[in-house]
């Protein structure tokens, strides 16, 4: 267990400490200057002056025997633009590493755990990111509307377990799986190691539940198979769905990283993706649409490639292969998501569902072009074409493309406006804290919804970080290592949103159709000019 030295970090004003400001001269004499009456004033103003000295003392003296100054409150001043404040003092928070044991010995949940459950915040009034969740959080209520009347019973989660890779209990702020088949790659273990350190974070703040899994791409709960009011449809979390299924979307595994691909934890990625946007300006970027991916795992990809330049025709895309094989081979040279920055428009298309390279494209600067996407996962509900991104048909995707480059081309600032709109959004909307944040309102509101007390399976593993990271090794070790949480919140989950109502939700998805429509418009504008 380390100490976390914080004396580096931004000057806060705690519940102790307090925040003189003092208008006037920063120097030392013009600071006495201002309590110190001048020879000349007349009597009448060195009266008021000496009345106004007294009533000073007189107030620190008071303060002093009430015990509202420590001691320290008159030390550290420093001066700065003509304003005083105390300076905070260091403030040591506790650093919880993971306890392996050596020699070979089958690592367990160590007996004498001394990460803090539950943990008792230094501001337990002041939420984590000062405000109210970003707008996209209200989509946990209408993910979760579907049980809002019936809430979910020991029945519905068995129903369930048909196509889940696990089953989740957390009982007293402690995690235990019962696993029934292995995932594509290691997404489960990551995505288990994500909620680990959720309950690092928020110790002791989420209540007991229990929840199904499915780590695969497609959403299986289908709604047409669950119309009736009493028909009670089995709550199924997974990485995206559709407009046509009821399964609960939840955070990527690759938030803490995805190690196959050497694509790190999502936090370290993001300063990556950050210091190539600076590499580059947008107005200098290469005037073109990329994409580079794999084109094997869906046909709406395999059609995608037939956009890209040739002698025939320029649809102004520059479309890549990537070989992860060829990858691995080279240590993923070519990988870099930080160095994929340079040109003024990325395409963001899907693959068998959803892709984890959403993220990532859109926090590029560049404008992102959305090839009409089928699927959702937790955050992209929340974006707005126009604003966000550029939609692109996916009937007739070389057109649309080529339309898109040259509107932006000719609309350099309002395309690099859309691009940097979409970028802050990821910086700012999808930032960790905001991961663990929704994660945590998510489960919190299930959890009210079950109906039945959570008990511990029989055959269930209790799951905590050192029985996950201990026995990890080469680059699955060093991602759980760098996206462990190390030590738990000081301050509380940011606010969750109220529900849509129903009329707000409809005449935001009509604005967005509305918007796609109008892009589409103009697109059919100019290619009938053309021709």
């Amino acid at each position: 267990m380390k100490k976390k030295d914080n004396r580096h970090q931004k000057n806060t004003c705690w519940p102790w400490q307090w925040q003189w400001i003092w208008h006037g001269s920063s120097s030392a004499s013009g600071l006495y200057g201002h309590l110190t009456a001048a020879p000349s004033q007349s009597p009448s103003r060195k009266k008021q002056t000496a009345a106004t000295f007294f009533t000073f003392f007189l107030f620190v003296g008071a303060s002093v025997f009430f015990g509202w100054f420590h001691s320290s409150i008159f030390s550290g001043i420093v001066h700065q633009n003509s304003v005083i404040t105390t300076a905070k003092s260091p403030i040591e928070q506790q650093e919880f590493d993971l306890q392996c044991t050596k020699h070979n010995v089958t690592q367990s949940c160590p007996t004498n755990y001394s990460y803090p459950t539950p943990h008792n915040p230094k501001n337990p009034d002041r939420p984590s990111n000062l405000s109210t969740c970003p707008s996209y959080f209200r989509w946990i209520h209408e993910d979760l509307r579907h049980w809002r009347d019936s809430g979910i019973t020991k029945d519905m989660i068995e129903r369930a377990r048909k196509t889940a890779h696990f089953r989740l209990v957390i009982v007293n702020g402690k995690a235990y799986v019962e696993k029934y088949k292995q995932s594509i790659q290691t997404r489960d273990k990551f995505t288990l190691w994500g909620i680990l350190q959720l309950l690092r974070l928020y110790p002791g703040r989420l209540p007991d539940l229990e929840l199904m899994f499915d780590c695969n791409d497609r959403p299986v709960v289908r709604a047409r198979d669950f119309g009736g009011p009493n028909s009670g449809p089995p709550p199924l979390f997974r990485y995206c769905s559709d407009g046509s299924s009821l399964d609960i979307v939840f955070p990527d595994w690759s938030f803490w990283g995805w190690a196959e691909t050497n694509i790190r934890p999502w936090s370290n990625v993001l300063k990556d993706i950050e210091e190539g946007n600076k590499r580059t300006k947008w107005k200098e970027r290469v005037p073109y649409a990329y994409w580079r991916g794999n084109p094997n795992v869906s046909p709406i990809r395999k059609e995608l490639m037939t956009c890209n330049a040739s002698d025939k025709n320029d649809w102004n895309a520059r479309l890549y292969v990537q070989d992860w094989g060829q990858e691995s081979k080279q240590n993923f040279k070519q990988s870099n998501l930080g160095d994929q920055c340079s040109h003024r428009y990325k395409i963001y298309i899907e693959g068998w569902a959803w892709s984890v390279s959403e993220k990532y494209i859109l926090a590029c600067d560049s404008m992102t072009l959305i090839v009409r996407p089928r699927y959702y996962d937790f955050f992209s509900r929340g974006m707005v074409p126009m604003q966000h991104y550029w939609p692109i048909r996916d009937n007739s995707k070389c057109t649309s493309l080529k339309f898109a480059v040259d509107w932006g081309n000719a609309h350099t600032e309002k395309a690099e406006a859309i691009g940097e709109a979409a970028s802050r959004f990821i910086r700012e909307d999808l930032k960790m804290g905001y991961v663990y944040d929704y994660m945590f309102h998510l489960l919190n509101e299930y959890a009210r919804l079950l109906r039945f007390k959570p008990s511990i399976p029989a055959g269930a593993l209790e799951l905590c970080s050192e029985t996950m990271a201990c026995s990890a090794k080469g680059t699955w070790r060093k991602f759980m290592e760098e996206s462990m949480v190390k030590s738990p919140s000081d301050s509380i989950p940011c606010s969750l949103p109220p529900p849509y109502h129903p009329s707000a939700l409809k005449n935001f998805t009509d604005t967005k159709v509305k918007l796609t429509r109008q892009v589409e418009a103009w697109e059919n504008e100019y290619w009938k000019k053309i021709n």
